[in-house]
């Protein structure tokens, strides 16, 4: 915001301690069984803004202490509807992203290779040859048209977030950018063939890491490689030979799709019992979590590094060669989606009721599984 610490007295209501400002007030006796003896929260650093706090809180509260309603002030929200808004693009993104809980580590790329050639600026002065300009700089990088678009995708939202939460009216710079060529650079990815697939479970089941495991784990379950390595140890049931994908502290789900139980193979469940022996008390691969979350990404360079060696392909190959199995068993394109936490977009209809039973989808996975 740009305010300069003020180093003189500090305001009406607030104590200094250190470089931060805290609100401190006394509360009547009648009043202290709902506030206890004294208010206290913390302003800023800033000493203008501390004042202006300072000032709006204790009017809030000096009002309802002398009506004679019984409402109680709420302190936090009364401090964060009078602190001033951000305005900055990289501040309203780490809002953004904190509020609608996006992945943080693909959106901060997003907002770095905007920074880079626009600076971090108020989010109203942003315009169309900002967008031309990052549109340069991903391509200059060698970025496919599809992760271009990702970014593209990632900046619109954080605009259409800011304008609406700042009340401005101005049409996004960023929104409907044309990107030549867009889809025409996208290599379809292959597919396994049954006897690779039962190769591969032969190789990872004798490997000595842990790594190779997730190959069998992947293929028997579609899942993507995120919701396999964010897995707790609580949602493998090897009893009932089921596996629960929900969403927990270190990673989330995709879509509310994305959350599902699946039935487990007997392939899967040889997978996941020896993954076991690597797992810990929380987590079944603790090699991967770390404290600001799930390490996905290098779990997929270390399985790429397996599979490109030995079939020129990528862990994520394995997801789509799960669709093409379960299509090639006839199974319902609902239940499809269901098994793969797909989106479904067959029918209006797919999204009423519960779906299908883990004992009716276990049929279908009979019909594909590999022993």
């Amino acid at each position: 915001m740009g305010y300069i610490l003020d180093t003189s007295a500090p305001p009406q209501h607030t104590i200094l301690r250190g470089r931060v400002y805290y609100f401190q007030l006394r509360v009547p006796k009648q009043h202290q069984q709902a506030y206890g003896p004294l208010v206290r929260a913390r302003l800023s650093e800033c000493g203008k803004e501390a004042a202006i706090l300072a000032s709006h809180l204790s009017q809030l509260l000096k009002q309802a202490w002398s009506s004679n309603t019984k409402v109680v002030v709420c302190i936090e929200q009364a401090l964060q509807s009078a602190r001033p808004a951000k305005t900055t693009f990289a501040a309203v993104a780490e809002e953004y992203i904190t509020a609608r809980r996006v992945d943080h580590k693909s959106s901060m790329v997003a907002v770095r290779a905007l920074l880079t050639v626009a600076g971090d600026r108020e989010v109203h002065s942003y315009k169309r040859d900002d967008a031309r300009a990052l549109l340069a700089y991903l391509q200059s990088n060698g970025n496919k048209t599809a992760t271009v678009r990702r970014r593209f995708n990632t900046i619109t939202a954080i605009l259409n977030y800011a304008y609406q939460e700042l009340e401005i009216d101005k049409r996004n710079p960023f929104s409907k950018m044309t990107i030549v060529g867009e889809g025409l650079d996208a290599a379809k990815r292959g597919t396994f063939t049954e006897q690779e697939l039962r190769d591969g479970y032969e190789q990872s089941m004798n490997s000595v890491t842990g790594i190779p495991l997730l190959f069998p784990i992947l293929a028997e379950t579609g899942c993507r490689l995120a919701e396999v390595v964010g897995l707790r140890v609580e949602d493998v049931d090897l009893d009932a030979q089921v596996l629960h994908i929900r969403p927990n502290d270190k990673r989330r789900l995709k879509t509310t799709g994305s959350e599902r139980s699946l039935p487990l193979t007997h392939t899967a469940c040889l997978a996941f019992t020896k993954a076991m022996e690597y797992s810990n008390e929380g987590w079944m691969f603790p090699r991967y979590i770390k404290d600001d979350g799930c390490y996905a990404t290098h779990a997929s360079n270390a399985l790429a590094k397996w599979t490109k060696r030995r079939w020129g392909m990528t862990a994520h190959s394995l997801r789509h060669t799960f669709r093409d199995r379960l299509r090639a068993a006839e199974v319902p394109l609902e239940a499809i989606d269901q098994l793969g936490g797909w989106s479904s977009v067959s029918s209006i209809g797919s999204r009423y009721g519960q779906g299908y039973s883990v004992e009716h989808l276990r049929q279908y996975m009979d019909r594909i599984a590999i022993t």
